[in-house]
């Protein structure tokens, strides 16, 4: 479903230990918003819901709600250090499309249609 490159499971992991909740877990999700119509969200959390993909990668578990799985098949998070700071980005290869920020993405089956729904958050 979801992978993570080494750097954003190092990332994670540090946060993940700041925490310091054994069940805590790294949530993704698309919801509608931004110039190319869905954004990219993230949150840490440690409850799952129904429907959710439940998975690991490198040591940090990943939960995706059953909508936003069809939009994150195959995509990698990723972190990097730039002159701008560091953060995460994700590597969608279901986006055919994405602001020059990186924030928000298209892909072929909704280009142009309504937005997406959020999952919840």
């Amino acid at each position: 479903m979801i992978s993570l490159t080494s750097e954003a499971t190092v990332q994670l992991k540090k946060r993940l230990a700041e925490e310091n909740e054994p069940n805590l877990g790294l949530r993704v999700f698309v919801a509608g918003g931004g110039c190319s119509g869905f954004q990219y969200q993230m949150v840490l959390e440690n409850e799952t819901r129904d429907g959710d993909f439940i998975g690991e990668s490198g040591g940090v578990k990943v939960y995706v709600d059953e909508y936003s799985q069809r939009y994150l098949q195959g995509a990698e998070i990723d972190y990097v250090n730039n002159l701008m700071g560091g953060g995460f980005t994700v590597n969608n290869p279901n986006a055919v499309s994405s602001c020059s920020c990186g924030q928000s993405f298209d892909t072929a089956d909704t280009a142009g249609a309504e937005q997406a729904r959020s999952c919840g958050r």
